[in-house]
C-alpha cells in the first residue's frame, strides 16, 4: 500500500482524520498552569525516624491510592496524583475554582475514625496529683511559675474544691491578688508539690467522664498532655482525648476533656458506607456510617454489654459525639456534627470515611494557587508564540525552497494535526513547558525538511533527473534525520524518567512530536512531493 502514490496518499488521509477526530471529540487537557487550579506536595511524617525505606515507599503507594479515591468521589476532572521519591506525593487538581480549602482539607485529613469506651473520671482524679507533680519535674517550678500555673493546694481536699466545688478558676485567683497571699500559701508555694499546673486547668464536667477546661487554657492543657511523662502517669490503659465543639457556659467557652478507653473496641477499618445527612428533629447535619457484617457483629455484642454507658465517637483525636448507649446497636450509626455545621462538611467528611484513613500523618510542605486569568494569558501568550513562529516557518520556507516550501508547510500542517491529535487521544494534559515542548518539535519537524530539501537540491546540482534527485535526497538525509531525532527522544526520555511535574509534560509532548515530526517528513512530505511529481514530466524542472 506504501508503494503507490494512492495507497500513500490514503495513509496520510486517513490517519489525518483519525487525529483531527480525537482532537473534535476529546479536546486538549489544558494543565494547571493553563487553566487555574492547585498543586500541593504531601510528605509523610515520621518524627521518630523508625520506618524503613521500604516501609515508608509502600505507605505513599497507599496514600496516593486513598488520595486518589477521595479527589475521584470529590469531583475533580483528571487530577495529577503521583509519587516522588521515596517519601513525597504531587497532588495537582486542575480547574478547581473556589474549593480550594476543601479539597486541601480532604487531602489531607487522616480520617481514622474509632470508637471509645468512656469511662469514670475517678481513677483519673487519683492521678492528677501525679500528673502535676511530673509536670512540674518536667518543666521545673520557675517554667511554670512564667507560664502563669503556679496554683498550689495544700491537700487533696483542697484539689477537690478546686475541681468540684463549683469554684471558678478566675475567680479564685482574682481573690488571692485582692487580698493577698497569706503566709501559709507562700510556703507552700514553694514546695514543688503543692503545685497544680495541670489540675488547676480543670473543671467538673456535667457529662460522665469529662472534665471542662476554659477555651484561654486550652493551649497550656495541650501542651501538659503531650508530655510523655504525664501520658505515663495516666491510670493504666486510659486517656485523654479532646472534643471538637467548644461549649458556652455563661460568658465563658470552654472545652469538654474525655476520659477514654486506650484502645477502641472498634476502628473505622470495618467501615463499608458513610453518607451525609440532617437529623429530622434537630436539622443538624450527621454522618449515618453502615459496618461491615464482621464490625457490625462487634459492635452489637459491645453495645449490648455497655447499656447505659457512653460511647465516644474520636475522629482522628477528637471526640465527635459522646451518646449513651440506650440499647444494643447493629451495623447503623450516625456521627451527630454539632449545630450549625454545614451539610458540605458533613459530606467531606462521610467522603473522607468511604475512602479509609490514612495509613500516617502527612504534611503540605507546598502548596501553590494558579488563577484561572493567569491561565489564560498563558494559553493567549502560547497561542501569540506559536502563530507568529508558524507564519514565519511558513514564509522563510515558501520564500528559500518555492514549491517545495509549499508542500513542506502542507505537511507541517498535517503534523500539527497530528500532534495535538495524538496529545487528545493518550489524554495527554498540555501545560505550558508542553507548550514549549510542541514549538520546539515544530522546529525539529522543519529542520529535517531542510536537510531534505538541500540533498535534494545537491542531487540536481549533480544533474540527476527530478524523480531520481527526490529519491535520493530523501535516502541520503535518511540517517541525519534519525540520528538527530533519536538522540533527542532519549533525551525526552531521560527528562520524563527522572523530572517531574512541567519537566514531564516538556519531556511528553516532546516525546510525541519527535514521533510525529519523523512520520512527517520521510512520509508525509514525500507523498506530497510525489504527488507533486506525479503532475510534471520527467524532465521537468521542479521548483526548489
Amino acid at each position: 500500500m506504501f508503494k503507490t502514490l494512492r495507497g500513500r496518499l490514503i495513509t496520510v488521509l486517513i490517519v489525518t482524520l483519525i487525529a483531527g477526530w480525537q482532537l473534535i471529540n476529546k479536546g486538549l487537557k489544558l494543565g494547571l498552569d493553563l487553566q487555574g487550579g492547585m498543586h500541593i506536595v504531601l510528605e509523610v511524617d515520621d518524627p521518630e525516624g523508625t520506618m524503613t525505606a521500604e516501609a515508608r515507599s509502600d505507605m505513599i503507594d497507599q496514600v496516593v491510592r486513598i488520595i486518589r479515591f477521595r479527589i475521584d468521589e470529590f469531583g475533580v476532572n483528571e487530577p495529577l496524583i503521583q509519587k516522588v521519591g521515596a517519601e513525597r506525593v504531587i497532588v495537582e487538581l486542575a480547574g478547581l475554582q473556589g474549593d480550594e480549602d476543601r479539597a486541601k482539607e480532604i487531602v489531607q485529613r487522616n480520617a481514622y475514625l474509632e470508637f471509645k469506651l468512656v469511662l469514670p473520671t475517678t481513677d483519673m482524679d487519683n492521678a492528677l496529683s501525679r500528673i502535676d507533680r511530673s509536670i512540674v519535674a518536667n518543666l521545673g517550678i520557675d517554667s511554670i511559675r512564667a507560664m502563669g500555673r503556679d496554683v498550689v493546694g495544700n491537700d487533696q481536699q483542697a484539689l477537690q474544691d478546686l475541681l468540684f466545688g463549683g469554684r471558678d478558676t478566675t475567680s479564685a485567683d482574682a481573690e488571692a491578688d485582692s487580698t493577698g497571699a497569706t503566709s501559709e500559701e507562700a510556703e507552700a508555694d514553694s514546695r514543688a508539690d503543692d503545685l497544680r499546673p495541670f489540675s488547676s486547668l480543670l473543671n467538673v464536667g456535667d457529662i460522665l467522664g469529662t472534665y471542662l477546661v476554659a477555651i484561654e487554657d486550652v493551649p497550656t492543657a495541650e501542651y501538659f498532655l503531650s508530655l510523655a511523662d504525664v501520658q505515663r502517669a495516666f491510670p493504666r490503659d486510659q486517656v485523654m482525648q479532646w472534643a471538637e465543639d467548644i461549649e458556652a457556659r455563661g460568658a465563658r467557652n470552654y472545652k469538654y476533656l474525655y476520659v477514654l478507653e486506650e484502645d477502641p473496641f472498634l476502628t473505622g477499618d470495618l467501615l463499608e458506607n458513610a453518607t451525609a445527612g440532617r437529623d429530622p428533629q434537630f436539622n443538624q447535619s450527621q454522618v449515618q456510617f453502615e459496618l461491615s457484617r464482621a464490625g457490625g457483629r462487634q459492635f452489637s455484642q459491645f453495645t449490648a454489654q455497655h447499656v447505659g454507658d457512653y460511647l465516644a465517637i474520636v475522629l482522628d483525636g477528637q471526640v465527635m459525639s459522646a451518646p449513651v448507649i440506650r440499647d444494643r446497636i447493629g451495623a447503623r450509626g450516625q456521627i451527630e456534627m454539632g449545630s450549625g455545621t454545614p451539610l458540605e462538611e458533613a459530606a467531606d467528611l462521610a467522603l473522607v470515611l468511604r475512602a479509609g484513613a490514612l495509613p500516617a500523618r502527612i504534611t503540605v510542605i507546598e502548596e501553590r494557587t494558579v488563577g484561572p486569568s493567569l491561565g489564560q494569558d498563558s494559553i493567549d501568550q502560547g497561542q501569540v508564540a506559536g502563530i507568529v513562529g508558524m507564519i514565519m516557518v511558513v514564509l522563510i520556507m515558501i520564500a528559500y525552497y518555492r514549491m517545495a516550501g509549499v508542500l513542506a508547510v502542507s505537511a507541517l500542517g498535517v503534523y500539527s494535526i497530528l500532534v495535538l491529535g495524538s496529545l487528545a487521544g493518550i489524554g495527554a494534559t498540555l501545560t505550558v513547558p508542553g507548550i514549549a515542548g510542541l514549538i520546539l518539535s515544530i522546529g525539529m519537524a522543519v529542520d529535517a525538511n531542510v536537510l531534505i530539501f538541500e540533498r535534494i537540491r545537491e542531487e540536481l546540482d549533480h544533474g540527476r533527473a527530478p524523480r531520481t534527485a527526490v529519491d535520493e535526497g530523501f535516502g541520503h538525509a535518511l540517517s541525519a534525520i534519525v540520528d538527530a531525532n533519536i538522540t533527542t527522544l532519549i533525551t525526552a526520555l531521560i527528562l520524563y524518567q527522572f523530572g517531574s511535574g512541567p519537566v514531564r509534560g516538556f519531556a511528553w509532548t516532546l516525546s510525541i512530536g519527535i514521533i510525529m515530526s519523523f512520520f512527517s517528513a520521510l512520509f508525509v512530505t514525500r507523498s506530497f512531493f510525489l504527488l507533486y511529481l506525479s503532475r510534471k514530466k520527467t524532465t521537468d524542472p521542479i521548483s526548489i
